[in-house]
């Protein structure tokens, strides 16, 4: 068996549990996810959405590109694109 086999073997109890823990970045019982374990996580998931054809809007790492916001820190009403940036050494 091989990990692609797993991840879609995997139930929507762990898939959502898997999300959590990505978005948490720790599993249900507090200890904390390693590099690794986000890697191995976020590929089960990604495969497991893949292959159960969960919509594209509802998919981990989703942004809507139709929807228009404003950059952070701007201001509508400033004329101009100047500010000062101190260097802290």
């Amino acid at each position: 068996m091989n990990f692609e086999d797993v991840a879609e073997a995997i139930s929507p109890d762990v898939y959502e549990q898997f999300k959590q823990a990505i978005e948490l970045g720790k599993w249900p019982d507090g200890r904390t996810l390693s590099a690794a374990q986000k890697e191995i996580c976020l590929q089960a998931i990604m495969l497991y959405e893949a292959k159960h054809n969960i919509d594209l809007s509802e998919r981990i790492g989703y942004v809507d590109s139709k929807k228009k916001t404003e950059p952070c820190g701007t201001d509508k009403d400033k004329t101009d694109d100047v500010s000062t940036v101190r260097i802290l050494h």
